[in-house]
Order: C-alpha cells, then structure tokens, then sequence
C-alpha cells in the first residue's frame, strides 16, 4: 500500500527559518519558530493580498512549487478524475423555482459556465428571465462569490452579495429588475446577509469591523448614500456573532446576538423599519432560543429549563418575555430539535433522534402530528421553507450515500407528496452498484460513535481496502450522510469512504455536543481514532491504510490524530487545518477568537483552559517522530483559519517528522476558507486531493495499468 518514495527523494523541500518568538504564560513559556509567516498587516491582506511581505510570499511560493512537484506524476490522474466528476455533473442544472406572490425565483447553470445565475419567471414557470449572471459578474476575477440575494417584497429591487478575494468581506448591490441595471447603491464591507422591510426601500445587513467581525446592524434606504446609513445595534461584546434574519411571516426582521453557547434576540416590525428593535428576552450565559411568527404570537425554540435537546414555548408579540412563555412542545431528551418554520396553519420542526433527521408536520388548530422520516439505515434531510406563509405546501430534500437527491413539495393538510426533482448524473449511476451502511464504533468510555460508510459491491471486505475516514467534530454541526458525485471516484477505485459521526457535532442530540467541547474536547479525537480501530476490527481495512480528512475545525482533528495515532494513518488531508489553536485563541485582536472562547476555552484568563489546550493544540505538539503522509491546503485570504495556521504546522512538521512520507502544503493565493470560487476549479481541488489519497494508497499506479 505505500507508493514509492524516490521521486520526492530528490526535490528538496522548503524548509522556513526558525525565528524563535518566546511568551510566557500561566508560567509556562511557549516558543513559536514560525511565527514570522503571520504578517503583521494581515487585516490589509484581506482587502489586498498584494501587500503580503515579499519575504512571507516567497516562502509561500516555494511551498506551492514543491506541492506541484510531488504531485506532477499524478496530473494525469487529476485531469482522469476531473473528468469523471465533471461527467456526472449536470452542467445545466438547476434549482426547482421557489414561488412567491405572481413570480417564482431559481438558480442555476450554463454548460461550460463557473457561477451561476439568478432566474425569475412567473408563478406558472413560464416567461423566465435571468436577473443575475454570475459568469458575467466574475469575468476578469480570479476569485468571485454571490454571498446573498434577496429581491425585495414588491419584486422590483434585487439586493445582492459579493465578496471578489475570499475574504467574506461582501459588498452589497442593488439592482433594478425592471431596467437590469445596477443602482448607485454599494454598501462594502458586510457579512453577506440582507433583509428588505416591508416598504421594499428599506434594508438591513450587518457591518464588519476593522478586524473582520460582525457587531453591528445597519439600515439602508435605497438611493440615499451608504455613509448616511443608520446604525441600529450595536453589540459591545467582541466574543458575540451578529446575525440578521426574517421570520416566516415577513413580519418581523430579527436581530441575533450569539456566541457558541448562548444568544439573545430583537426583533423590528418589518412594517415599521424605524422603530427600535424590541428585546426577547435579555441574554444569560448557556441559554440559546431562536424566534418565529404566527398572528399575534412568537413561537421560540428554547432550551431553557434544563430543555438540552429544546422546546418549543409560545408567547404574545406584545408582551414577549420569559415570564409569559407557555410550553407548546415539551423536550424530549434525546430528540433534538434542529429547526422550527412556522407557516399560517402548520408548525414545521426538523429533528434527529438515534442520529438520524425527520420531518414533523403539526396543525396549529388542533395540534394534530404526523412525521415524514425514511427507512434507510443513513440519510440526510433538509427543510426548504421557501418565500410563503400561507402555504400548505413545503420543500424537503432527501438523499443518501448511494441515492441521490430528491427534491420533494409536500402539502401538509392533504399529506400528498410530489417529486419536483431527482438530481441527474449524466454518466450514469446505479444505487444498486453501491452499499450504505450505519456502524456503531465502541468508543474508550462505552459510547458508541456513529459511523456512516459507503462502498461498492464488489470491493473485497477482508481488509484489503484503504479506507477514507472524514470527520469534523466541533460547533454542534453534523455532517449528513447525503450522496456526493465526487466520492465516486474513490469508491469505484476500491476505497470503502467513511463518515465518523464523532462528538462535537450533535448527530445523538445536544449532549453528543456537549461531550466534545472545552475541557472534554479530547472525546473529539478518541473518537475519531476509536471509529478507526473500529474499521479495522471489523475486517473492514487495516491499520496505516486509512487515509483521514477534515476540514477548518476538522482539520484541527486531524493535526490531533495525526500526534496521537500516526501508525493507524497512511495519509491525513487537512483542509483549511485549524491546527495553531493554542496561539489563535491567545490573540484575542483575531477576528473569530473571542466568539471562539465558548467552543475551546479561554487560554488567557483560564490557567485550566490553557492547560486543556495546550494539550491537543496541534502545532504545539508536533514531535521527532515517523508522521504519515499529509497533505494540506489553506486560502491567502482566509479569515477563519488563516494562512500561516497550515504554513506554520507543515513548517514544524518538517522539522520534527522521522519519515521520508510527503509533507505537503498547498496555499491558494487567490481564495479563502472555501477555495477555489469557480465549481469546476473546486472540482480540480477535489481531484488534487483524490489524486494524493490514490498516489500513497498504491491505487494510482494500478490505475495508470488498468488504463494503459
């Protein structure tokens, strides 16, 4: 299983200066060699990559041409494999059309075309016209992105989003869909999100500070100058998110402060943009609620009183205050509540208990229930509220490993369903060729972690076949079992593809959460190796022929792993890594760092805290010793995990790894967090890091036999 190393024997790869930065903390000195590869003009790097210190790029530069290097006898595979998932793309797909008063609004593609396009038709679907084109919009961009788009409630106005260096730094336009053209109207500097009142003149979005977080809304009114915009919230926390959103109704715009524990709503009367937000209920630390809209009530998803999977509490819009909330769905451990639309007639909720989603369905007139679910042992399954209220119909996605995905309209008084689309691969896909399949991996303390796993019929189940473990871990997101084209390409090259449902996500509810983060983070990781063992108990594969990824803070995973468990890896992919966790979370000046503290701990007013993480943080734990293979990426402009993380950690581990195994780095440096813009150059990325996975598996060479 392991490729021949003698290519890489004589390309000499880049080794950084060590310039030792010492700091002392909690009496504990920690010492950075690297810390030079952050610039210090890094806010300015954002808006421009042009003005990264020469020194920093070069250095950057040579780890781009060594990456290239190593993996040049696998360009014939890349462009075999871009091809494949090029060819089970449809290139003229599109979105069902989401209906809204006389018109519907849809997305979609051009063969041959990177972004996609914006369409309107009416109601009926006739008459269709595009009002954004992407292609059009990117044209001379090395990088481009539609953040938001948002057509206002008289359909005449068209707010939307773009971001042009990957910096999530959006600047909002308007344009007239009567005339086409764009408006004066440019509002820089945003998250992305816009939420139109209901005078169809009037938006909100929020403003990003000069160190790139979201602590304030602002209002706009169409064809007035941006400077004169209205401030109006101001969040004085630096470790809180601002989010903006609307309620199902299109009554109420909400105003959402948050952190990773705890949150607290406002809401503004859409009818009314110039009145003062109005306070739910004032925030305390470890109570998150959300807020909906029905008459003249607000139904808020809350986990107070010890509800940790939620409940769901009513309460007048006059007076809606804690004091005043009457339970409507009491918590039921274990049955996590994920989502609450609220329609004219219908509650819409989205749960998951044993792991898996589904769908109930509740009259608001006689509180009647039923429950949409599916059979198969794992499958995703997303709620599409679409533009309406008084509706009785709802949009729900379904898909699994091997099926792919449906897109249903369901009438929620008649309980009739209707297929509006099933996703086409236009060169051919059987289910029946595939298996998925639910395991159970025993973890160290008796839990059983979740493992999702998809494999071809006929690939040898007696431990002959490399697995690729993906897991993410953190934040409470759960990664679902849906179907991916590009997996394919894996899976009929004879790897079994596995999802480790670890804790940190909340695939067995909010404890399963809980579980995996601060000072019981380290259940992240054990997990992660336990499902491994697991793998390689069952007869599934062997130890050192799994090949790990993650990505962001999945990526921090697999700096861990990749410390506590070499031998069980052949090769880790590390996707945007989050592996410099001890120094970020001490430089409290970084955008996401305080907003952190909730997920990881604080290291700099908490001497446990920095202990915790000063035990897992990856780059701090690199050691002299036989490392895997790895590959990781990182984005130039990337405000999540920024650049130096990864550069820093390949740096280390060049320094400290006993093997001659690759080590690479690949910094794109026209992009950020998400890559590459385009979706067929995020196909190439796919195919590059698909290309690595064959290369050290030994199934490349068999490839090239097999194609010759």
């Amino acid at each position: 299983m392991s490729p021949s190393n003698a290519r890489h024997a004589f390309v000499k790869p880049p080794r950084a200066a060590r310039r030792p930065k010492v700091s002392t903390w909690h009496g504990v000195e920690l010492v950075d060699d690297y810390a030079w590869l952050k610039a210090d003009n890094w806010q300015d790097v954002m808006r421009d990559p042009a003005v990264l210190d020469p020194e920093i790029r070069a250095y950057l530069d040579a780890e781009n041409a060594y990456c290239e290097a190593q993996l040049a006898e696998t360009k014939s595979l890349q462009d075999e494999l871009f091809a494949e998932m090029r060819g089970r793309l449809k290139e003229d797909d599109s979105s069902v059309p989401t209906a809204d008063g006389p018109y519907a609004y849809y997305s979609g593609f051009v063969a041959g075309g990177q972004y996609p396009l914006i369409y309107r038709s009416n109601r009926d679907g006739s008459g269709a016209v595009v009002v954004l084109d992407g292609n059009r919009e990117a044209e001379g961009k090395a990088y481009w992105d539609l953040g938001d788009f948002e057509h206002s409630p008289d359909h005449r106005l068209l707010a939307y989003s773009i971001d042009d260096k990957g910096s999530e730094l959006y600047s909002v336009r308007v344009r007239d869909l009567t005339t086409g053209e764009d408006l004066p109207d440019i509002v820089p500097d945003t998250r992305g999100g816009v939420v139109w009142a209901s005078d169809s003149r009037t938006f909100f979005y929020v403003r990003l500070d000069d160190n790139h977080r979201p602590l304030q809304v602002y209002r706009h009114v169409v064809g007035t100058p941006t400077d004169e915009d209205v401030l109006v919230y101001d969040e004085k926390d630096i470790g809180l998110y601002v989010a903006i959103n609307a309620t199902q109704s299109a009554k109420y715009i909400t105003i959402d402060a948050h952190d990773h524990r705890t949150s607290e709503v406002r809401i503004i009367d859409a009818d009314a943009p110039l009145s003062e937000p109005v306070l739910i209920t004032p925030r305390r630390v470890g109570h998150e609620y959300s807020v909906e809209h029905n008459g003249d009530k607000l139904y808020i998803t809350t986990n107070s009183h010890d509800a940790e999977d939620f409940r769901i509490v009513e309460a007048p819009v006059s007076a809606p205050g804690e004091a005043n909330w009457r339970e409507v769905i009491p918590h039921r451990p274990g049955c996590l509540i994920l989502d609450t639309i609220l329609y004219r007639d219908h509650m819409v909720r989205l749960e998951r208990e044993n792991g898996l989603p589904r769908i109930v369905v509740r009259r608001l007139s006689d509180a009647d229930e039923h429950i949409i679910a599916f059979p198969e042992e794992a499958y995703s399954l997303g709620v599409h509220p679409g533009y309406e209220f008084d509706t009785t119909n709802v949009r729900f996605v379904y898909s699994s490993m091997t099926t792919p995905a449906e897109t249903w309209d369901y009438d929620m008084q008649t309980r009739n369903r209707v297929l509006r689309k099933r996703q086409q691969v236009p060169s051919g896909h059987n289910p029946a060729d595939y298996v998925t399949r639910r395991l159970y991996a025993p973890a160290r303390d008796g839990e059983l972690v979740p493992v999702s796993i998809l494999y071809h019929k006929d690939t040898p189940l007696d431990g002959s076949a490399p697995v690729l473990l993906y897991g993410y871990g953190a934040y409470g997101i759960s990664i679902p079992a849906s179907f991916s084209t590009t997996r394919l390409s894996l899976v009929d090259r004879g790897f079994i593809y596995a999802i480790a449902h670890i804790r940190g996500g909340k695939d067995k509810g909010y404890r399963w959460y809980t579980n995996g983060k601060l000072a019981q983070k380290v259940n992240t990781f054990t997990d992660f190796i336990d499902a491994g063992e697991y793998l390689v108990a069952q007869g599934l594969t062997k130890r050192g022929h799994i090949v790990a990824n993650g990505g962001s803070a999945g990526g921090m995973l697999m700096g861990v792993v990749t410390n506590m468990a070499p031998d069980l890896f052949l090769g880790i992919i590390a996707d945007v890594p989050f592996v410099d966790v001890l120094n970020t979370m001490l430089d409290k000046d970084l955008p996401l760092t305080p907003p952190e503290w909730p997920e990881w701990g604080n290291p700099i007013a908490s001497r446990d805290e920095f202990s915790i993480i000063h035990s897992y943080s990856p780059y701090e734990n690199v050691e002299a010793k036989t490392y895997p293979h790895i590959f990781a990426y990182g984005g130039l402009t990337d405000p999540r995990v920024t650049y130096w993380e990864p550069a820093k950690w390949i740096a280390r581990l060049r320094e400290k790894n006993a093997s001659d195994n690759l080590v690479l780095l690949k910094i794109n440096m026209e992009a950020g967090h998400s890559g590459a813009s385009g979706r067929y150059e995020q196909l190439r990325e796919m195919a590059a890091d698909y290309a690595f996975a064959l290369k050290i598996a030994g199934l490349a060479a068999k490839q090239k036999e097999k194609a010759a």
